[in-house]
């Protein structure tokens, strides 16, 4: 079988469902360098002093300096990958690329870390740089707090020396080669 036969999902068949099942482990395979790509596809000006890829390897690089587990050291790597796609959420964006292949705290993490890094920002726009304070007694306040402060702010040092992609490159195949969660 190439292709299945319905035109509408009601009509399909248990081995149609099987087979794209195989298609879609298929696809699995294929995320980690899909996720690469997509990392390089950063490499470009950004109007900061280094590309959001250079932002995203000094995170990256520092966690793993810091002895962050991998987990860990790769959402730094990919905690910015939403704003190709969709700027306006891009934390959103990229919780939800992470979700299946990592811990509900380093989701939770990557999900709120826009609000949490606009402490260093929002009131140059007239914005409250407090509106993280909402989730003061979330669990999980300090540790996006600690990220935003450690492994986010801090990244956008033209001198740093960061660890090249290629580095990370293993980190990010282990990770998102592990077989997904389902949240269906």
């Amino acid at each position: 079988m190439d292709t299945v036969s319905f035109i509408a999902m009601a009509d399909g068949t248990k081995e149609e469902y099987e087979f794209l099942a195989r298609k879609e482990a298929e696809e699995a395979a294929l995320v980690p360098g899909r996720i690469l790509a997509m990392l390089r596809s950063m490499d470009e000006d950004s109007g900061y002093r280094v590309t959001r890829l250079e932002h995203s390897l000094q995170s990256a690089t520092r966690a793993h300096r810091d002895g962050r587990d991998e987990d860990y050291v790769v959402m730094c790597l990919v905690h910015d990958i939403g704003d190709m796609i969709s700027p306006a959420n891009h934390s959103q964006a990229a919780a939800s690329v992470l979700r299946p292949y990592v811990s509900e705290d380093l989701y939770w993490i990557v999900l709120h870390h826009g609000i949490f890094q606009g402490y260093y920002y929002f009131h140059h726009y007239g914005g409250d740089r407090n509106a993280r304070d909402r989730f003061k007694d979330h669990s999980l306040y300090e540790a996006t707090v600690e990220f935003c402060a450690k492994y986010d702010q801090n990244c956008f040092d033209p001198d740093y020396d960061s660890e090249p992609l290629e580095f990370f490159a293993p980190m990010v195949e282990r990770v998102f080669g592990r077989s997904p969660k389902s949240f269906v």
